[in-house]
């Protein structure tokens, strides 16, 4: 049995370790590279990381603003995120924030871009609770989940 748990936590290790690595360009397929050159053809200092097995993420510089984004290995675009001033935020999600979740500060907000469209993720913090909520333009809450500790970039 402690044969097995040692293959097991090895296993793991090397599993974690394959997850934190980063990958050079010569890495990315033909496809991704392709899609990403067409979408952001002034993107500057790319670096590439691989989210799954099946999404590659490019983190970039475009106009003095930092940007992530993924696209599956077929070189399809999945989505752009990009951190924007809090006062860009839209009217309506600001006026929902404040209603529905007072005494929280707000830490930083995301646009996140999609093919069905976009959407803002607020970082906000409250004493020892931290949130990520997700709003749509017009200030519904589409989601909201605990950050943990591991999860801030």
């Amino acid at each position: 049995m402690n044969k097995y748990l040692t293959i097991l936590t090895i296993g793991s290790l090397f599993s974690a370790s394959a997850c934190a690595q980063e990958y050079s360009e010569k890495d990315v397929p033909a496809a991704v590279k392709t899609a990403f050159s067409q979408k952001f053809p002034t993107a500057k200092k790319v670096n590439w990381d691989l989210e799954s097995a099946t999404e590659w993420e490019a983190e970039f510089k475009q106009a003095g603003t930092e940007y992530s984004a993924n696209f599956l290995t077929d070189g399809t675009w999945q989505e752009t995120e990009h951190e924007i001033k809090k006062s860009d935020v839209p009217e309506a999600i600001k006026q929902a924030f404040a209603k529905d979740f007072s005494g929280y500060e707000l830490e930083k907000v995301e646009i996140s871009e999609t093919a069905v469209g976009s959407v803002y993720e607020l970082a906000v913090e409250k004493g020892e609770e931290e949130w990520e909520l997700v709003f749509d333009a017009h200030g519904l809450l589409i989601e909201k989940k605990a950050i943990e500790e591991n999860d801030e970039d």
